[in-house]
This record gives structure tokens, C-alpha cells and sequence, in this order.
């Protein structure tokens, strides 16, 4: 099994994974091969914090250009994850709003 940092990569800051807050509902970079139950284990430990429930969805590379020359951004993979009611929110997104 990976690690917690292994798992999570990084935070998505969008206006609308920001949107998500409100309800308990951050998103995550996550490894293209985490499962659900590894994201929300690894959110538990690295923020602990009780997750009820985790959404994946994964992101295709588009194709860019840059002037003659042409190429795919790299695929990924995104997690929402829905924390319980009773649990405290992520200390790192709390400074962002």
C-alpha cells in the first residue's frame, strides 16, 4: 500500500471546487491508480478528518498547440471528497476563502 502523500498530490483550486466548501466538499490531484477507499483513508490520515463519501473522476489531456508544434497535456485524476457533517473542516483550504 502507498503512502497518504503518495496518494494525494495536490489541491484543485478552482472557482468552482471552492464553490464545494460550503458543504464539506474538497477536491484533490490524486495517483492515477487510487482506488476510493485508499483517497479516503489517505484524507483521513494526512487531515484527520471522517470522510462519508468519495467521488473520482478521471481527467483526459486535451491536445495544445503551440504555434506548428502539437501535443496532449497529461490525463489525471480528480477526487471530491465529502466529509461528515460532525467533522472539522481542512485547515489548509480555510485559508483561501
Amino acid at each position: 500500500m502507498k503512502l497518504a502523500q503518495d496518494i494525494i498530490i495536490a489541491p484543485v483550486i478552482t472557482e468552482k471546487s471552492m464553490s464545494g466548501i460550503a458543504d464539506k466538499k474538497y477536491t484533490f490531484k490524486v495517483a492515477k491508480d487510487a482506488n476510493k477507499y485508499d483517497i479516503a483513508d489517505a484524507v483521513e490520515k494526512l487531515f484527520k478528518v471522517s470522510v462519508a463519501k468519495v467521488n473520482t473522476v478521471n481527467v483526459r489531456g486535451k491536445k495544445r498547440r503551440m504555434g506548428r508544434y502539437e501535443g496532449t497535456t497529461s490525463s489525471w485524476k480528480k477526487a471530491i471528497v465529502t466529509l461528515k457533517p460532525d467533522s472539522k473542516s481542512i485547515e489548509f483550504f480555510d485559508g483561501l476563502i
